[in-house]
């Protein structure tokens, strides 16, 4: 059974872009645009609204959307477990995770499972960590590494790896808005601190905590995607950032920023896998999540 056709639409579903769709699923645009063109003649509609700026999905296009990634989805699944039944699993995988992440977790999570199942091929995207479980939940990533949100989403399987804190850093050299002893919450101090937080995730969200109990607003001078650029722009001088330590372990910069001991502390940052509670019945997935162990 041919299932590219499907794949494609995916895939353009995703990207809305011809020519990375293209890119991404091996094909020429043209080709992409072909197989889009008969899957649309089959199913006698329009599946994509486009013109040469703008790719969007029809009505019927997000209606088949859900089928298409079911359909796929279900094959796999099937696929894999006649062959698990010749004890011979191969396919793809693939995981997002931060850049952090990427070099701090995988070595160990995935060396001896590619010695025990060798023809399971792995795909690695990096991006921002509050983007993992989104992609997750909408069928983009069979698996992400992130940290465990205060309250886990329905359908959601999550396995820890490591716990790390949250700290407060800042640069190395003085600046007349960092607080004289972090110890002590002084309001009036942290009313000036220009503060560089992520856009979204859990650790914005434990910062905005922070500051509400200290009963103000944060002076925002920054919100950025992911943690590594909070270490980056605080190395330069621009203000006091919020990071899981362990980010501030992996950084090349850690030397040119420092820890504040900031009172009352940040809780810790729960770093672990996460899948869909119904993509472990595929014999792919389940032995990668099989394989991982668990840790306090």
């Amino acid at each position: 059974m041919d299932m590219r056709p499907l794949k494609h639409f995916l895939t353009l579903a995703d990207t809305l872009h011809f020519g990375r769709a293209s890119e991404l699923c091996h094909v020429s645009p043209s080709t992409l645009s072909r197989s889009i063109q008969q899957l649309e003649s089959s199913l006698g509609v329009s599946l994509f609204e486009r013109d040469n700026r703008h790719v969007a999905l029809t009505r019927q296009g997000h209606s088949f959307h859900a089928f298409a990634r079911d359909t796929l989805e279900q094959w796999e699944q099937l696929r894999q477990s006649l062959m698990s039944e010749a004890r011979a699993l191969t396919g793809e995988i693939s995981i997002y995770c931060s850049v952090t992440a990427s070099y701090s977790f995988l070595y160990d999570l995935l060396s001896e499972f590619r010695n025990h199942y060798p023809g399971i091929e792995l795909k690695l995207h990096t991006g921002d960590p509050a983007q993992a479980m989104t992609r997750v939940q909408s069928g983009n990533e069979d698996m992400a590494i992130t940290s465990r949100p205060r309250r886990l989403p329905e359908g959601l399987a999550f396995k820890s790896l490591t716990r790390s804190p949250l700290v407060f850093i800042a640069p190395l050299e003085d600046h007349g808005w960092i607080p004289d002893d972090p110890r002590t919450p002084d309001i009036e101090q942290w009313r000036q601190v220009p503060m560089i937080l992520s856009e979204s995730g859990l650790s914005r969200e434990v910062s905005d905590t922070w500051f509400r109990a200290l009963g103000i607003s944060p002076r925002i001078y920054a919100q950025v995607a992911g943690h590594e650029a909070i270490v980056s722009m605080v190395s330069l001088g621009f203000g006091i950032g919020v990071v899981p330590r362990i980010v501030l372990e992996a950084s090349p910069l850690a030397e040119r920023v420092r820890m504040l001991p900031v009172k009352p502390e940040l809780p810790y940052y729960d770093v672990g896998l996460c899948v869909l509670n119904r993509r472990l019945r595929s014999p792919l997935i389940s032995a990668l999540w099989e394989e991982v162990e668990e840790r306090g």
